[in-house]
């Protein structure tokens, strides 16, 4: 007869999947209990290999994969895991390549990585995966409407979320705002290489959220990436008819909407 730590053990189980973030400089995965939206036990990360070709990525994935699955709160081994990825995402297959090589791009991530790891496997992009956290678990959970989460980062990554579902591959980053790629001058990286301080990086920010606030007129912009930790220095300063607030996710919001979206496609999860 099984034990109540074993019965314990296994209910922690079937509400869990593992969610894996593939980035340009790390790879890291977790365990996600679906029911909160949180970490069960820690992270683990593995540096992006060097080329990262899509076998030397995949084989660290395999890595962490291994490593989570023989944690005591591992999740059932037939489970799904849900896996990031930066670049656009069609029907598994990426279709571009952000900060990885560019060998990835129309290779079938779906069918790689399931044959990697032999079981079933979601990709999503990654800044799809950190919206449909916050939506669910985060500063979006219950917003009914259009919610735009705005990733402000090496460049600008976007998620819409229109009554809890994600509409994907939304790339607002690369709108075009007075002739120029609007990544490329309200990115937090923009604002490093050009030495703005925070009232000047805010008129650029100005310009790019009316902008999209005019295109999609959300119920709500919810702002991630590093530089949301510094949110009280550039939000308060933002004119807006749209409520715009801080990501509360942080760090583990890829993790999270990776595995919740796995969890949705293969119904293992409602």
């Amino acid at each position: 007869m099984p034990s109540s730590a074993d019965e314990k053990a296994a209910k922690k189980a079937a509400r869990s999947v593992i969610g894996i973030d593939i980035g340009g400089t790390g790879i890291k995965g977790g365990i996600v209990d679906l029911k909160k939206g949180k970490l069960l036990g820690e992270r683990f990360r593995i540096d992006t290999p060097r080329p990262s070709t899509p076998e030397a990525v995949a084989d660290v994935v395999a890595k962490i994969v291994e490593e989570l699955a023989s944690r005591p709160e591992a999740p059932a081994a037939d489970s799904p895991v849900g896996v990031t990825f930066p670049a656009i995402i069609r029907h598994g297959v990426a279709k571009s390549a952000a900060n990885v090589d560019p060998s990835w791009v129309d290779t079938d991530v779906d069918a790689l990585l399931t044959r990697k790891l032999g079981r079933e496997v979601q990709v999503i992009n990654d800044a799809d995966a950190a919206g449909l956290a916050e939506a669910r678990y985060g500063a979006g959970e219950g917003v009914a409407g259009t919610v735009l989460v705005i990733t402000l980062g090496t460049g600008i990554g976007s998620a819409f979320i229109h009554d809890g579902k994600l509409i994907p591959n939304a790339e607002l980053g690369h709108l075009e705002i007075d002739g120029f790629d609007a990544e490329s001058k309200a990115s937090a990286t923009a604002r490093e290489r050009d030495g703005l301080d925070w009232d000047a990086y805010a008129v650029r920010l100005q310009r790019y959220f009316s902008h999209v606030e005019f295109l999609f007129s959300p119920e709500l912009f919810i702002v991630g990436g590093g530089i949301s930790k510094r949110s009280q220095d550039f939000l308060p300063k933002l004119d807006l008819n749209t409520e715009i607030i801080p990501a509360e996710l942080k760090n583990n919001a890829g993790i999270v909407g990776g595995a919740l979206q796995a969890a949705l496609s293969f119904k293992y999860f409602k």
